[in-house]
């Protein structure tokens, strides 16, 4: 695995002048924000090795190497999922090359199903926790040169980064839930039990991503911040039949919403 990675890293750092300070996975839907980076370089994953390649709708496939509101970033414009018959070394092999590459902090977004009888479509919850309910990337030998056999998971969500998205958010005026997320494996959307037993254990919406990237960037200590778009419900008495295509649509209704959230922080946490 360590050769993969600085084989790959050697690749991408022949391709890109200046190492990128925030790493971004672009999820279901969000991907827009992508138009809104200055390109300095733009790599297909099936062109570098050891990559896996993108099989979901919706998921272009790149990295984007660029500015955005002058800050050095990467994109992750699509990422890898369990449901797509990747082990999770493979799902998460970004996060390490994204690291090796410079980056100081990594967001994260999804599309999830809310089962907080708070939420509605449409609203932005910005993640506060996780409930784990996928293998844990972190199994198998560990890679010392990384992080410890052991993470501490007490703060897998960077309090930092929050506030600064509370408080930008405020400022911008869009309107935010917080909450807990649960990550299981997909790529089948839960049944009416499943909803309640993921409600029980107290999350507040659940997605098939995320969780195994974060869990591998705090290895790294990488400082993270996740935010979900919920696209449909889970809650009694509004569970109704969804496909990927309404997901893909009810978060690009806050897609702009969320660019400009983006967008703020980036330039703020670039000053520390």
């Amino acid at each position: 695995m360590l050769e993969r990675i600085a084989e790959t890293v050697d690749f991408i750092r022949q391709k890109i002048k200046d190492p990128p300070v925030i790493g971004i996975i672009l999820g279901s839907g969000i991907g827009d924000l992508a138009a809104e980076i200055v390109p300095l370089a733009i790599i297909p994953y099936h062109t570098i090795p050891h990559f896996p390649v993108s099989t979901v709708k919706g998921h272009q496939g790149q990295l984007i190497f660029g500015l955005l509101n002058g800050v050095q970033v990467v994109a992750m414009q699509g990422r890898f999922h369990y449901y797509e018959g990747y082990n999770m070394q493979e799902v998460t092999f970004p996060v390490r090359v994204m690291h090796q590459l410079g980056i100081k902090y990594l967001f994260v977004s999804n599309a999830s199903g809310g089962v907080n009888e708070n939420f509605e479509v449409g609203d932005i919850m910005l993640i506060t926790d996780h409930i784990n309910l996928m293998p844990n990337p972190l199994i198998g030998a560990n890679m010392e040169e990384f992080g410890p056999r052991f993470v501490d998971m007490s703060e897998a969500y960077d309090k930092q980064l929050l506030n600064i998205a509370k408080k930008n958010a405020r400022h911008l005026g869009i309107h935010y839930k917080t909450g807990v997320y649960a990550g299981v494996s997909g790529p089948t959307y839960e049944t009416p039990s499943e909803y309640k037993y993921i409600k029980i254990l107290g999350a507040d919406a659940v997605g098939m991503s995320t969780v195994p990237e974060v869990i591998v960037a705090r290895h790294m200590r990488l400082p993270v911040f996740a935010v979900s778009v919920i696209s449909d419900l889970g809650v009694e008495g509004k569970i109704i039949e969804i496909s990927h295509q309404e997901v893909i649509e009810a978060v690009g209704r806050v897609t702009p919403k969320l660019i400009a959230l983006i967008k703020s922080m980036v330039v703020e946490i670039a000053s520390f």
